[in-house]
């Protein structure tokens, strides 16, 4: 018998066949949003924590840490120019996303990444796609375009790993 949490099921609205520019990417960020949340569903702290893919360290908990981190360096720190202090990323160790996940507390890490994405999408409302962030490293120009495309990559990408790290640690595929 696998051990499950109780929750509520994430509601995903399947993205439009037509619509503008602007709503279209948008539907599909929510969608692959509300996607990796259902892979996260019904999961207890243990096997959200569990790096079920040898010899991958990644768990579930780490990817929703590392798009929490995502979320807010692209939309927060490029796209608006605010200052924000990393979320889980330290000198020490750049990937502290996923390899402090083990001692990471997933009320927290899925508070964070609901803020996050809240105010992604607060602070591409309105803004044109041609609208231009700052991308911090190597100070290169990025539009909102380019970031909304980037985010949509960054999680079917990562919504992949969930679906094979969330089949081994319970069987649940799918969706």
């Amino acid at each position: 018998m696998t051990e499950r949490a109780e929750t509520a099921r994430t509601p995903r609205v399947d993205p439009p066949f037509a619509a503008g520019e602007a709503a279209m990417l948008a539907s599909w960020l929510g969608f692959h949003r509300s996607t990796l949340a259902r892979k996260c569903e019904g999961l207890t702290e243990r096997q959200l924590k569990l790096r079920s893919v040898s010899p991958s360290t990644l768990s579930l908990l780490g990817l929703v840490r590392h798009l929490a981190e995502v979320e807010q360096y692209w939309y927060q720190v490029v796209l608006l120019g605010l200052d924000r202090a990393p979320l889980y990323y330290t000198d020490e160790d750049p990937d502290h996303d996923f390899n402090g996940a083990d001692d990471g507390d997933p009320a927290e890490a899925f508070a964070t990444w609901r803020r996050q994405v809240e105010l992604a999408e607060q602070a591409v409302a309105g803004l044109p796609m041609e609208t231009v962030g700052r991308k911090q490293r190597r100070g290169e120009d990025v539009t909102l375009r380019w970031i909304q495309i980037h985010m949509i990559e960054e999680y079917a990408r990562h919504n992949g790993h969930a679906d094979l790290l969330r089949e081994a640690v319970d069987g649940v595929t799918g969706e």
